[in-house]
């Protein structure tokens, strides 16, 4: 029973929380319950007081349902009386600041490996955080005689016993903690170039560490305005705890999500009592807590109906929104594929980052002893938004004689807005005038007699008006009322216009008192060679009849 009992206090002294990654004040309880959580035992544990301990617990603890991690001191110093409270920067053992580098790698690991469920990476955490917090200063420190309160943590001792496995998780954390430690930064960028809405365009987050170096498998939480995933973004996505669409690198759920998983989990924990305990408690805490936002999710929309605050207008105007979550690549960039749904597309990336320094969250009363719990961690947010437009639009016409449907060239065609006056409006914004101000004029040309006139703001209704008519059809032509073609635009679309004109009457018959006019020219009289000796043959064809006639006359009157 004495071991039993010197055990129990052992683990009650060892107490001392170094932070979660929730930042939630606990509230301080008369007498929390505090068991062990993920990791191992050590075993013999580290002797203090003249007595020797039975195992040392390198790992989580349960706090009132929620998962910390501590370190073995409740006091700013050994020597001082003086409590740690609410906000207080964490000290080491002795008093002294933690080094920048230390204290940034104690808020890194926090906020990476707060919520492990991994027995390794939850027993290496732990570890470390004591060797960086109340490793001796001398041997002395490290004297069994010694009470609790100036007994130092023996580095070496501890790290032998963990297994092999647990210390392979020191090195590696340790790594982690040195190569991606905070301070960091988030950017965020927008697509380069004009955006048009409904056509994809590459929006990026950035995530850099101390150095300027990218950190990879963090999660970020993008909320798009006037945006819309393209597909899957191009990255893959998963759900989310809360049931949102995700996007990134798939991660394994660290936490129980129904009653089966809940159970599930107990299961290996019974079978592997070192790497799980209270995780039912985590489950009921998880499912109230979810209740509650429920509840007050739906009275708060209870009384926004009910204020009239928020009106079905206002909700038409708000811009549409959608929120996702994104895991950072190797080079601490994810890059989305998303399509403007709207004029002002935009994101804001929010992430948990690590805090300069941890600090104290909530001291705890646990039996006899008190536990400090710490947070290591901030928010971190990073916005950009731009602009898009509507696909631009294209007007083709074609000019065309009314008759014969063949294209007219070189017709001079003014561009204006309906209002057949003022000028119609391209892709970018501006007018469309030529150099003298007035509205654009353009020109048909080819066999076909069209003309393309590009880019231009979607929608709008836009006319085309003859400026002066092709020559051989100017009698149809009206100079107060020019043939004229009108439509609306349509973004990415063409619209297609047509100009018929009736050609000119051509005369049949000279007019009455016309003057003649005779044309003339030099020539030269003469008959022609082939007319005369026609007429020589005629002439002696004649002759030869009249002979045969008078010769057969006086053949008979003998």
């Amino acid at each position: 029973m004495t071991r039993r009992r010197l055990a129990r206090a052992f683990r009650l002294a060892l107490v001392a929380v170094l932070g979660t990654l929730s930042l939630v004040v606990v509230a301080p309880a008369a007498s929390a319950e505090v068991e062990e959580g993920i990791g191992h035992r050590t075993t013999p544990g580290q002797s203090w007081g003249g007595r020797s301990r039975a195992y040392d617990w390198l790992g989580s603890y349960v706090v009132n349902g929620e998962h910390v991690f501590c370190v073995s001191f409740a006091l700013k110093a050994p020597d001082s009386k003086e409590r740690y409270e609410p906000g207080d920067e964490l000290l080491t053992k002795w008093g002294d600041p933690l080094p920048a580098d230390v204290a940034a790698n104690i808020s890194y690991l926090l906020l990476r490996y707060g919520d492990t469920r991994d027995a390794d990476e939850a027993a290496a955490l732990a570890h470390l955080l004591h060797s960086w917090t109340a490793a001796p200063r001398t041997a002395a420190d490290l004297d069994p005689k010694k009470p609790f309160t100036e007994i130092g943590y023996d580095v070496d001792a501890h790290f032998a016993k963990l297994p092999k496995s647990a210390q392979e998780a020191v090195e590696r954390l340790r790594a982690d903690a040195e190569a991606n430690r905070g301070p960091w930064n988030v950017t965020a960028n927008a697509p380069e170039g004009e955006q048009i809405i409904d056509a994809p365009g590459e929006w990026s987050v950035t995530v850099t560490n101390a150095d300027g170096k990218g950190v990879p498998g963090v999660e970020v939480t993008l909320t798009l305005t006037d945006l819309a995933l393209s597909g899957d973004g191009g990255v893959e996505q998963r759900p989310t705890d809360e049931g949102a669409a995700a996007v990134g690198a798939s991660t394994e759920a660290t936490e129980p999500t129904t009653e089966a998983d809940a159970e599930a989990t107990a299961k290996d924990a019974k079978e592997k009592p070192e790497t799980a305990k209270a995780t039912e408690a985590d489950a009921k805490t998880t499912t109230g807590t979810e209740d509650a936002e429920k509840t007050e999710t739906a009275e708060g929309a209870r009384e926004a109906t009910e204020d009239g605050t928020e009106s079905g207008a206002e909700d038409a105007e708000a811009p549409e929104t959608q929120q996702v979550t994104v895991v950072t690549d190797e080079n601490g960039t994810v890059n989305v594929s998303a399509v403007p749904t709207g004029e002002q597309p935009g994101i804001v990336a929010t992430l948990k980052a690590p805090a300069d320094r941890p600090y104290v969250r909530d001291p705890v009363t646990a039996d006899t002893q008190r536990v400090v719990s710490t947070g290591g961690e901030q928010t971190l947010t990073a916005e950009v938004a731009t602009t898009a437009i509507p696909a631009p639009g294209v007007v083709k016409v074609t000019k065309v004689d009314e008759e014969t449907g063949e294209g007219i060239a070189g017709v001079p065609l003014r561009l204006t807005a309906e209002d057949k006056s003022s000028p119609a409006i391209s892709s970018d914004g501006e007018e469309l005038v030529g150099s003298d101000g007035e509205p654009l004029v353009v020109t048909t040309e080819g066999a076909e007699g069209v003309v393309t006139i590009e880019n231009l703001r979607t929608p709008q209704k836009v006319c085309v008006i003859e400026v002066r008519p092709p020559n051989g059809y100017t009698d149809a032509f009206d100079p107060e009322n020019p043939p004229t073609a009108c439509g609306e635009l349509r973004p990415g679309e063409t619209l297609e216009l047509r100009i018929a004109n009736v050609a000119n009457e051509v005369p049949r018959t000279i007019p009455a008192g016309a003057q003649t006019t005779t044309a003339q020219a030099a020539t030269t009289t003469g008959a022609p060679v082939g007319a005369l000796v026609a007429l020589g043959g005629l002439a002696l064809a004649v002759s030869a009849l009249v002979g045969w006639l008078v010769r057969k006359r006086v053949l008979r009157q003998r």
